[in-house]
């Protein structure tokens, strides 16, 4: 999986919506604790996927002036585009849920 997404992808599946962490989800008696909201976790994911293709980008530009192995170019590219890939993906289905969504009858 992408680095920057993959990396973020158990945070979103831990998420609740409620409000609590997983772990204190578990015990009825457990304190509540504040968990990381959808929207943050989508964006922190966001950011880290901007950040490997401006990587990917700066990359590939030392490796036209002659300063990064193609190795790191190749590299760098093909994270790139896995993480555009993953990006379309996620897109897709928020596009899909949305649509689902806006289909129910109230």
């Amino acid at each position: 999986m992408i680095p920057a997404i993959g990396s973020a992808m158990p945070r979103v599946d831990a998420l609740r919506l409620d409000g609590m962490s997983p772990a204190s989800a578990i015990g009825a008696g457990a304190t509540t604790e504040a968990g990381q909201s959808f929207a943050a976790a989508m964006t922190e994911i966001a950011r880290e996927a901007s950040q490997t293709m401006k990587g990917a980008e700066t990359t590939s530009i030392q490796g036209v002036n002659g300063k990064a192995s193609t190795q790191a170019v190749v590299d760098a590219v093909m994270g790139a585009e896995r993480t555009l890939q993953t990006a379309v993906a996620l897109r897709d289905k928020v596009v899909s849920a949305y649509l689902e969504l806006s289909r129910m009858s109230i």
